[in-house]
């Protein structure tokens, strides 16, 4: 296959490794950065561009899509699904993904454990938004943030209150969400590819820190998975639509709980805990996705008659 990967920066860990395995699988493989694809968008020719370059013969595309740049690259892997270019993740499951408040409430609706979670507009509603979800201590989460960032830990009622006060003063949009207490500063990050979950990490904040980022400082090691949150995991990804990606939950008194699922999760920490080739996963999978919708095409009513006549 000609695969193209949509990622800012070709030496991130994650980007050089699924061309690492993409090309000891035989396969091309080109790095394009995202901000320096334009478009023209016709109804019978829709087409790339990239350096004054037209981009044409990709079998695949894979978006690694920072949050920054949401927009601007669904957009482009848009372009590349008009133009019958199978993507690894589709552009709509990606946007669903990055819509905090959108995907807290797909899941919900499939009854997927979450975080008891609250949303308002008003600060009069700021004590009873704050009862809904337990009290204080509660998290309070920037609807934009991402790795940890705009996510906030209020200890009291006074706290929560002055917290949510000040980000709606800013005109940010934020959701309110119970604290796990029982996680004690740890998260679990499963991976998943196709309908499985391929390997599995337990995230440890650093001492006296709520996050269990591993960009804040967090440590990562290999954890069992009970089959509910084998089951949890692979069901949050269906929902969201994503083929791959990483699913993040805490373990809590009542289950597992889902917290995000990120369609672009890093694989330097999930590689290291694990010692297993995820990149050589994805591009496995992408390969299998590929001759299936290829196959499916080929079989097509509208393809066999035009065989008949030939």
């Amino acid at each position: 296959m000609k695969i193209a990967i949509l990622s800012r920066n070709p030496k991130l860990y994650s980007t050089s490794r699924l061309v690492e395995a993409a090309e000891a699988r035989g396969h091309k493989v080109r790095v394009l950065d995202i901000l320096r694809c334009y478009m023209n968008i016709t109804s019978h020719n829709p087409s790339i561009h990239y350096r004054g370059e037209d981009l044409t013969g990709f079998d695949a595309v894979i978006p690694r899509i920072g949050a920054s740049v949401t927009f601007y690259g669904t957009a482009v892997l848009r372009q590349f699904e008009m133009m019958n270019v199978m993507p690894l993740n589709e552009s709509v499951a990606i946007s669903r993904s990055r819509d905090k408040l959108r995907s807290i409430q797909l899941l919900a609706r499939k009854g997927i454990g979450l975080p008891v979670t609250g949303f308002a507009n008003n600060p009069d509603d700021i004590a009873d938004l704050i009862a809904q979800v337990g009290g204080a201590p509660l998290v309070i989460k920037l609807l934009q943030g991402t790795q940890g960032i705009g996510v906030v830990l209020a200890e009291t009622h006074n706290a929560a209150e002055s917290v949510i006060q000040a980000f709606m003063g800013l005109n940010a949009n934020i959701m309110v969400q119970e604290f796990i207490k029982e996680a004690d500063g740890s998260d679990i990050r499963c991976f998943v590819v196709g309908d499985k979950v391929v390997a599995a990490m337990k995230r440890q904040g650093a001492a006296g820190e709520f996050r269990s980022n591993l960009h804040r400082g967090g440590t990562a090691s290999l954890i069992r998975l009970t089959p509910e949150e084998r089951s949890t995991a692979i069901r949050a990804a269906k929902i969201m639509g994503l083929n791959v990606c990483g699913v993040d939950m805490l373990r809590s008194n009542h289950g597992p709980v889902i917290m995000e699922v990120n369609s672009s999760p890093g694989l330097r920490g999930i590689e290291k805990a694990s010692n297993k080739d995820i990149a050589g996963l994805i591009i496995e999978f992408a390969e299998k996705r590929f001759e299936m919708l290829k196959t499916t095409k080929d079989n097509s009513p509208a393809r066999t008659r035009t065989r008949g006549k030939g």
